[in-house]
């Protein structure tokens, strides 16, 4: 408790995201951030080799519980990315009273979602199974998995609000120290647990959820701790716990458009597996493998998106139109330059990677053609990953939820499905460049009157 009353008696100096170097200052947020989630992402690939190792069936369940992962982690990381925005922009009016109002009103957003997942963990896994699939196999090892995660959840929330607090403060070098720090328990005892090795049981698909668990709680002490002895921006305090229903209103304003926003993901992978599933459960296998696979190159842009948010968000508050754009500029163009190597990644070498899965014939006969025609909407998914996330700081989370309302549910999955009536599951492949180009012209059309209102009609 001493490190806390220090923190709250600290000095706060003018922050760096409203003088430094728009180039410099970018690389210092963004870089730590991408290269902690592309970590993270090569962690969500070795991970799911682990698990092919077991079986086809030990894939394909973990697949399936991809959209109720995908649910709990929109939950915690949108309450965050409405913390984060409101947060930075507080700072970037000076209001430091508020910023502690704000961090405080988190932390409790962030036990009430664990308590509500935890719930759901010891009820929903056996009847969400059974509603996808009749293998029994494929059944049991999803219940399995699926309810260690749910039901051990408060590491992975804590985890994502505190990494979030030092984001919101320019401190991603320290985020960054925090993800590796999960991401290095991940892949330590992945093996170990699954495997049985020095000593430990074998635990099968049970010690993947394990070691994703211990990860998670890993995460969540350290980034805790840094808060609390490093980030003197924000002032946490337990007595603060209490909530206020003007400022989690300002939180969710932002919060749940994100929530919706990344929700409808899991809507989407859930039907799309049904489609799939028309096929063959190996369709769901290689889906899952693209997920994984994607991430790769899809985290490190994330994480230039994180690190761009506060940015624009403080200058936003500060009214300052040149760094606004300046930053907006700089991250879609680095965006797309990493996209282009994903696609040329997936175009070159797609047998090579599927093999890292046990790849059995028939999944290389549908995964290849799979990622060479799916990789072809990286580069436009770059532009509206950073327009997403211009309209998160800008405090406009309704435009954000709009554009990936459209994006996936209106334009995506009824592309896959009249696809899939064609008869061959490679045409149904197409529906994300289809979903992707229709997407970047809707973003563009709803940014054009933020803009002009927003940042055009500022000063400077």
């Amino acid at each position: 408790m001493s490190d806390i009353k220090e923190q709250n008696n600290a000095p706060r100096a003018e922050n760096k995201m409203g003088y430094m170097p728009l180039g410099k200052l970018l690389i210092s947020m963004s870089l730590p951030m991408m290269i902690s989630m592309f970590v993270q992402s090569l962690y969500n690939i070795v991970d799911s080799i682990f698990v092919a190792r077991i079986s086809e069936n030990a894939l394909t369940a973990v697949s399936i519980a991809f959209p109720v992962q995908n649910l709990m982690f929109s939950v915690a990381l949108g309450t965050a990315v409405g913390i984060n925005s409101l947060l930075s922009r507080r700072l970037g009016e000076k209001n430091f009273e508020e910023v502690d109002k704000v961090a405080n009103n988190g932390l409790f957003l962030t036990i009430c979602g664990f308590i509500v997942f935890m719930i759901v963990g010891f009820f929903v896994p056996r009847p969400y199974f059974e509603s996808q699939t009749d293998n029994a196999e494929i059944i049991e090892y999803g219940v399995t998995y699926m309810r260690i995660c749910l039901v051990a959840c408060a590491g992975v929330f804590g985890a994502i609000t505190f990494e979030r607090l030092l984001i919101s403060t320019g401190k991603t070098g320290l985020s960054m120290v925090s993800q590796l720090t999960g991401t290095a328990f991940n892949l330590i005892f992945d093996p170990i647990l699954i495997f049985g090795l020095l000593g430990f049981p074998a635990m099968g698909i049970a010690g993947a959820a394990v070691a994703t668990v211990l990860g998670q709680f890993a995460a969540m002490t350290v980034s805790f701790i840094l808060n609390v002895r490093k980030n003197k921006e924000i002032h946490i305090s337990f007595k603060g716990l209490k909530p206020e229903g003007q400022i989690i209103g300002k939180i969710y304003a932002v919060g749940v458009p994100s929530i919706i926003v990344m929700s409808i993901g899991s809507i989407l992978v859930y039907f799309l597996n049904i489609i799939l599933g028309s096929f063959s459960t190996t369709a769901i296998a290689v889906y899952g493998i693209y997920f994984k696979l994607q991430s790769f190159v899809f985290m490190p842009v994330f994480g230039l998106n994180n690190g761009s948010v506060p940015i624009v968000a403080y200058n936003y508050g500060a009214r300052n139109r040149k760094r606004i754009t300046r930053t907006i500029f700089l991250s879609c163009f680095a965006a797309c330059a990493i996209m282009l190597v994903g696609v040329l990644i997936f175009e070159l070498f797609p047998a090579q990677l599927l093999a890292l899965f046990a790849a059995s014939d028939e999944m290389l006969r549908i995964g290849i053609p799979a990622l060479r025609i799916i990789a072809i909407h990286f580069p436009i998914a770059a532009f509206c990953i950073i327009l997403g996330s211009v309209f998160q700081a800008l405090g406009k989370g309704i435009q954000s939820m709009v554009i990936s309302f459209v994006r996936q549910l209106i334009f995506l999955l009824p592309a896959a499905w009249l696809l899939s009536l064609t008869g061959k599951i490679a045409n149904i492949w197409w529906s994300f460049l289809i979903a992707e180009a229709l997407s970047l012209v809707v973003s563009l059309i709803l940014l054009k009157p933020v803009y002009d209102k927003e940042i055009k009609t500022m000063s400077n």
